[in-house]
């Protein structure tokens, strides 16, 4: 990866693009299944998203070998998408990028809270 790509986010825009690309080559239902999996996982990402990619371009690829072999969603993902999605992110308690954002913004709150009362 080049400098200016990883500073722009060039090469995150490319790999999206390619994503939707496959993605547009899948069956309805597996295509709305990529679409709940992408909803589900994106408050897991960090700022840029990038730390993704790698577990979409997998859930990708799972949804893409199981509609070539005919499966359905339902026997792959089960009833439970957000669920699929959350164990993808890291298990339960797994820390979206609001509670990232809610822990420096207390810090930062701690600390100008404390010069105040010292």
């Amino acid at each position: 990866m080049k400098f200016w790509e990883t500073i722009t986010g060039s090469d995150l825009s490319r790999e999206w693009k390619a994503f939707e690309a496959r993605a547009e080559a899948l069956p309805d239902e597996h295509r709305a299944a990529w679409g709940q999996i992408v909803s589900h996982l994106l408050p897991h990402g960090d700022f840029t998203g990038r730390n993704l990619m790698p577990i979409l371009d997998g859930a990708l690829g799972l949804l893409e070998e199981t509609a070539a072999d005919g499966q359905s969603v339902h026997e792959v993902l089960g009833d439970d998408v957000p669920g699929f999605c959350t164990a993808l992110a890291g298990g339960e308690g797994a820390r979206t990028y609001r509670d990232r954002w809610r822990e420096q913004l207390n810090r930062n709150v701690a600390r100008k809270l404390s010069r105040l009362g010292g």
